[in-house]
């Protein structure tokens, strides 16, 4: 089929052997590509039990039809696998450089079993692989530092995504980072390359896949571009990065304060303005991004000329989640994550939930070897280091929330995880549908499979084609629905692959699907590829499992608050759960995709595995 070239490249590790797999064109049309096409190559090799760190566990690193095509801000990846952190369905994407270069290799994907003897990084060149040694970089050099020192042996016009110490000490959320700060940050994809003595996959290529109708292909292009380009966000995103949302997401009652207790807090000292004011700040866009969201702060201190500047997130989860607003405390905080290779919102929520416990008492200072207060930056930056080099109380909150409250003998409705990933910094009492989202999604607490605080919003028209309209966010009736829809709809983008900021509508993201596969596809077939995908991971997480009762939220971010914009409010889960089940055809009883619905969306062969 067009758009693809039809074929992953296997690399065992183990025996040092590749091979390239050839992509049906069922399975292209089936799995379109990215998170989705790995999710089927993955299915086959889970096994209930299966240690994420074990050399059996694969790593996917995926491109889709999109991505290599003049379509903007189509320059992304997916990286997949079983999560070390949570042991189940895992998925990470980034941007930059490396989508494209991927791509460029002639391969849509890369698949990587095994472990090597001793530390390695796998060189991809339009065709031509490498295994070479990586002894050399193995804790001796961060992120920047790996990444300048390969580009310097195989040449500049290569993209590198690597693992720093996070990676090599295991840390369950332990990221991988690529065209300096780009990061594939959620589920601990780091850990799993680590576990493989995997220091870092280099690629560089230009070939390009074939487009079926270029000239029709031309026009959409514009047309998106226009579409972007007219977007409210797009300035802000300029200005400001993702932080732009600081102030109205307080106001919303969507950014957590003071580990999920609070949803009031002096926004204007973190928001996006803040950082422009006190720092001299450009921006950096994804190959083909007109829009060019990312931050770099320069001069930022005698030792550190530069650094990558800290979106949304990582104010969050270092900001108002730790009642810490000195700014630069926070751009050091992220330096120090891209540096060593951890996702600044699981370390955040972690060290947010430290603190929560040392002032309850759970955590002492004999436990902690330190006093751990609210709001202290020189705390907080001692703690990422720690947490980094496996340093005494560093080593437990490298766990996740979920292991620190068993070993602390915390109330487990305190750790702010769904089905051990950490919650991230959209509170799901301010959206019904965003708290079922957390509950259900195939990969645990993820702010992006759903998506309530952009999708679900006064303005949003990307989704009006298929019947996902702006709807009063505090009523939970017939939130099981629109999840459903939204869930579905949010795995196009890890698919095909598209930035979740594209403000494209679905009806010209099937146009581009089209006119560069040549197969006449409708826009209401977007929701069968995404409910394809969502039902097919949920089939892998109920395989490693996982059941109705794993679908749910801790009372640590489900009790209402009595302040802010969710005053009083508390998510109705039990009627927004049945709901969901009901129209999505889950069981009720046992959390699986039914039968019916599985041999529906064409996955007869995990239905035979489900039900025999």
């Amino acid at each position: 089929m067009k758009g693809y070239f039809g074929k992953f490249l296997k690399i065992d590790l183990t025996s040092s052997k590749t091979e390239e797999i050839p992509i049906s064109d069922e399975d292209q049309e089936k799995y379109v590509g990215g998170s989705t096409l790995a999710a089927k190559i993955i299915y086959e090799n889970v096994k209930t039990g299966m240690d994420p760190l074990s050399p059996e566990n694969p790593i996917v690193f995926a491109t889709g039809p999109f991505t290599g095509s003049n379509v903007p801000m189509v320059s992304r990846a997916a990286i997949c696998g079983i999560s070390p952190g949570t042991g189940l369905w895992g998925e990470a994407t980034t941007g930059g450089k490396f989508p494209m270069r991927l791509k460029g290799t002639g391969y849509d994907g890369i698949l990587i079993t095994g472990k090597a003897e001793k530390p390695v990084y796998v060189y991809v060149k339009e065709g031509v692989t490498e295994i070479n040694d990586a002894t050399h970089l193995w804790g001796k050099a961060d992120s920047y530092e790996t990444q300048e020192k390969i580009k310097a042996e195989v040449g500049d016009k290569a993209s590198v995504a690597c693992i720093g110490l996070g990676g090599e000490n295991l840390i369950h959320y332990a990221n991988i980072m690529n065209d300096e700060g780009r990061a594939a940050g959620r589920c601990g994809m780091g850990a799993l390359m680590g576990s493989k003595n995997l220091k870092a996959i280099v690629v560089s290529g230009t070939m390009k896949s074939t487009i079926a109708h270029s000239e029709q292909l031309k026009t959409v292009i514009n047309e998106a571009r226009d579409s972007i380009m007219s977007n409210i966000y797009t300035q802000a995103y300029k200005l400001y990065g993702t932080n732009f949302y600081m102030d109205l997401a307080m106001r919303l009652g969507d950014a957590p304060a003071k580990y999920f207790t609070k949803s009031v807090f002096p926004a204007a000292k973190i928001h996006g303005p803040a950082f422009r004011d006190r720092y001299r700040m450009s921006n950096y866009a994804c190959s083909g991004c007109p829009i060019g969201c990312g931050r770099i702060i320069k001069d930022f201190s005698d030792d550190i000329k530069q650094v990558d500047g800290p979106e949304y997130e990582t104010v969050g989860a270092f900001g108002p989640l730790c009642m810490n607003f000195d700014t630069d405390s926070i751009v050091m905080a992220n330096h120090l994550c891209n540096t060593h290779g951890i996702d600044t919102i699981s370390a955040g929520v972690s060290i947010a939930f430290a603190m929560h416990l040392y002032e309850k008492g759970i955590l002492t200072k004999e436990k902690a070897g330190m006093e751990i207060s609210w709001g202290d930056k020189a705390i907080i930056l001692k703690l990422i280091e720690m947490i980094i080099n496996q340093e005494g109380i560093g080593k437990l909150l490298s766990k996740g929330v979920k292991q620190m409250a068993a070993e602390l003998g915390a109330d487990p409705e305190e750790a702010a995880h769904v089905k051990g990933l950490e919650i991230p910094m959209h509170d799901p009492r301010a959206y019904q549908g965003a708290a079922l989202a957390y509950a259900v999604g195939p990969r645990g607490a993820c702010h992006l499979k759903g998506a309530f605080y952009s999708l679900d919003a006064p303005g949003n028209e990307l989704g009006l084609s298929l019947g996902i309209t702006f709807t009063d966010k505090n009523d939970p009736n017939q939130k099981g629905a629109l999840t459903a829809k939204l869930l579905q709809f949010c795995e196009l983008y890890n698919s095909f692959t598209l930035c979740q900021f594209s403000p494209i509508p679905a009806s010209m993201i099937a146009q581009i699907l089209a006119n560069i596969t040549g197969k006449d596809f409708k826009t209401m077939d977007l929701l069968t590829f995404g409910e394809r995908s969502l039902n097919l991971k949920r089939a892998i997480n109920n395989k490693l499992g996982v059941t109705c009762e794993d679908d749910k939220l801790p009372e640590i971010a489900r009790k209402a608050l009595n302040e802010g914009g969710t005053a009083g409010i508390e998510p109705d889960m039990d009627m927004m759960l049945k709901e969901f089940y009901t129209v999505s055809k889950w069981d009720m009883e046992t959390g699986k995709p039914t039968k019916e619905k599985l041999m529906e969306l064409g996955l007869q062969k995990v239905a035979e595995d489900l039900y025999g």
